[in-house]
């Protein structure tokens, strides 16, 4: 193993040699650890496997910390930390690119028409963004919108062994890293650009979130399950501390300089979304999408910054809920429309029953429209918040057309009746623990839960309607309603969750893949789909929950 160990560094360090001297070395208690004279130390973990093999198939998490220096120039830091994410992570990136985008908007399309309106798009929008970080040098906001744009050149360089540290203005190449981080606007920008067939499926949920005070207040549990398709299950766990300040001329490191968060190859930031910043601050969302072709106008690509962008920025620069509501609000992108859910546990004492503000914030997009507000006292009066990809507030409900949908399909697209949140509303008052919170977070009794039973399918029984969904289940020459209750090679993919005596050390609990509780494992040889492209995948996904720890 100490021979391929070898290798691997020797190639790593030539890729890297261009910019900086690399050190490597591995070892089955440390994993993969790369330094350099500029103190960026990046680790990349596999625990226990092959070290050349990055993806780790014992817990179905790749684990990566990159830490850089205050004593160097934070261009620098920022440019070398994408730089050596992708020479570590180069086989993961490859898989999981031919997993979940190969071919798209490629040689071979059949809808060359959006695929010109989405290149124009995304380069207009590029240039806009470029132009406003030269015209505001000392803005802090732009100046993370820099930072973390040269954190994916650096990538994007490295992957291609084209290292060459942008002294002025760059770009990114719009078809490549770049789709990696769009993935979730890349949904509402095929809709707003009017691509012929669409990625997302009608009513298609994206992510379960709980948010739990237990019994007497003593603790404050918050989860969170990715729903997404099955080929996006390569996945890494990052932690990321920068030595970044909010501006050239600031003194003080940022609020959110470490942030740890699960994630894929090629991404610099969560994309699920569920986050642990040195802040104080968890935060993470639920897909809630945007129904009302007339809201569409409100997408351009001018005056407006890229959600992924504005959810790093707000991460990074926000020291409370409202301030990370307030700085996420501006230039709205009107794309990957979501209700974000932001906890702040300097605010909680265990115990402590009158909380008045400040704990929880929640935040609702669409296109054209933005808002938030503090629901601290919501959470306190009723001990839990979940959420389930249907609009909170009344007016986001309304503009989005939700009140369209139920009155074409019934109470499945309502906020109260949803069977997710008839579950959550049932099952909640069981969780007294974290075991117990992670029961529920993987909950998915569909042949046996009258709540999952579906109005209008054959068979009624739907895997959709549960926490934690498992929509690969349904028969494929079932009767459905609707795109998303029938049989798709999608579900909840994770579950992540944090609390008070965890975050502090960026702790969290994990599981990654298919539930397989009440249900039997998702398994590609025996699954319909079986032919879709995972590489790098295991065969059968039964994994247990783990305990996130970290090096540093």
């Amino acid at each position: 193993r100490y021979i391929i160990s070898l290798i691997v560094c020797v190639l790593v360090v030539l890729l890297l040699i261009s910019v900086f001297y690399t050190t490597c070395q591995w070892s089955y208690s440390i994993g993969y650890s790369l330094m350099n004279p500029f103190n960026l130390l990046c680790v990349m973990q596999t625990f226990g496997w092959k070290p050349d093999l990055l993806c780790c198939f014992l817990i179905s998490w790749s684990f990566l910390e990159v830490t850089s220096s205050s004593l160097y120039n934070e261009s620098f830091q920022a440019y070398a930390a994408g730089a050596v994410e992708a020479a570590v992570t180069s086989q993961l990136i490859y898989k999981h690119w031919m997993n979940t985008l190969m071919g798209y908007c490629g040689p071979f399309t059949s809808d060359i028409g959006y695929c010109e309106r989405l290149k124009a798009f995304i380069g207009t929008n590029m240039q806009w963004v470029q132009k406003q970080i030269q015209k505001n040098p000392s803005s802090p906001y732009w100046y993370q919108v820099h930072l973390a744009l040269l954190q994916l050149k650096g990538m994007e360089d490295s992957y291609n062994a084209e290292l060459s540290f942008p002294t002025g203005q760059f770009s990114i190449n719009p078809m490549g890293f770049l789709l990696f981080q769009l993935g979730g606007d890349l949904e509402d920008l095929e809709s707003a650009l009017n691509k012929s067939s669409q990625t997302r499926a009608l009513g298609s949920g994206s992510c379960s979130a709980l948010i739990k005070l237990l019994p007497n207040n003593k603790e404050l549990l918050v989860s969170h399950d990715t729903w997404n398709t099955y080929q996006s299950m390569l996945r890494i766990m990052k932690k990321y501390t920068f030595a970044f300040k909010a501006s050239p001329s600031e003194h003080n490191l940022l609020p959110g300089r470490t942030q740890a968060f699960s994630s894929y190859p090629g991404s610099i930031f969560s994309g699920d979304d569920f986050y642990i910043l040195s802040s104080g601050l968890v935060t993470m969302e639920t897909t809630i999408g945007n129904n009302n072709p007339a809201l569409w106008k409100f997408v351009q690509p001018t005056g407006t910054v890229m959600e992924w962008l504005r959810n790093i920025v707000a991460n990074r620069l926000a020291s409370t809920g409202r301030e990370w509501a307030e700085i996420f609000s501006k230039y709205n992108s009107g794309t990957y429309n979501n209700q974000w859910m932001i906890v702040d546990y300097n605010h909680f004492t265990p115990g402590k029953s009158n909380i008045k503000e400040g704990l929880f914030v929640v935040l609702e997009q669409i296109p054209g429209l933005v808002m938030f507000d503090d629901k601290t006292q919501e959470l306190m009066k009723k001990g839990y918040w979940a959420s389930y990809n249907i609009p909170y507030f009344v007016d986001i409900f309304n503009a989005s057309g939700c009140n369209e949908l139920v009155e074409k399909f019934g109470p499945w697209f309502s906020l109260d009746k949803n069977p997710r949140a008839q579950i959550f509303r049932r099952n909640q008052t069981d969780v007294t623990d974290v075991d117990s919170m992670l029961r529920l977070m993987r909950y998915n009794n569909y042949l046996e839960d009258p709540l999952s039973k579906c109005d209008g399918c054959n068979p009624a029984a739907n895997g959709e309607n549960a926490i934690s969904a498992r929509s690969d289940l349904n028969p494929a020459n079932g009767t459905y309603p609707f795109g998303a209750l029938k049989q798709r090679p999608h579900g909840g993919t994770d579950m992540k969750m944090t609390s008070y005596e965890m975050y502090r050390a960026y702790g969290m609990v994990a599981v990654s893949g298919p539930t397989f509780d009440q249900v039997p494992p998702f398994q590609w040889s025996s699954s319909p789909f079986k032919d879709l492209m995972h590489m790098g995948h295991p065969d059968i996904w039964n994994f247990k929950p783990i305990n996130v720890t970290w090096t540093n």
